[in-house]
């Protein structure tokens, strides 16, 4: 849960900048990259990977309650839709100055202001804990090891991505 706090106050910051969006009629390329590359990693691939790739997927070895079951497929599926909304967002970042992009960029940051706080909402008071009661302590505790190593390679693979990437551009082959 440390990291819907984390990720709640960039949600106040992106809800500041909309404001001031909406008031201008212009908006920080810079910011809405910032806001991108974190929901996109920190977000999307971090915590809503870890949900998906280690607690879903313990949970789905589990018989859990039809109640439950219901909210992990609806938390599932937002996590898409918050996929394609930061997608969306993205493309319309890139449209800089063409006309409706502000509108855009406006309309999708609203969404993702909006999303966040209903979704960290139902994670934190409606599954996560209550979950927690389908696995014993050993299982909760090799969860975290998963957690942990996941956390710990992510930056690798991120970041090998990223020279991979580039290397491919440049037609360049790795040593």
């Amino acid at each position: 849960m440390i990291e819907h706090r984390l990720i709640e106050r960039m949600i106040k910051l992106m809800d500041r900048e909309l404001q001031k969006i909406k008031k201008e009629d212009k908006a920080d390329a810079g910011f809405i990259d910032t806001v991108i590359d974190f929901i996109r990693i920190y977000a999307d691939r971090c915590h809503h990977g870890k949900e998906e790739a280690i607690l879903f997927r313990s949970l789905s070895e589990k018989k859990i309650s039809a109640g439950h079951n219901k909210i992990m497929n609806e938390l599932i599926e937002e996590h898409v839709a918050g996929r394609k909304t930061v997608k969306k967002l993205e493309e319309d970042a890139y449209l800089k100055g063409q006309d409706g992009a502000v509108n855009s960029i406006i309309i999708n940051m609203e969404i993702l202001v909006d999303f966040y706080p209903k979704h960290i909402e139902k994670e934190d008071k409606h599954f996560f804990i209550p979950s927690m009661d389908y696995f014993t302590d050993s299982e909760k505790d090799n969860m975290l090891k998963e957690m942990y190593e996941f956390d710990r390679n992510m930056i690798h693979e991120r970041y090998r991505k990223v020279v991979e990437g580039r290397e491919e551009k440049n037609n360049l082959t790795r040593p």
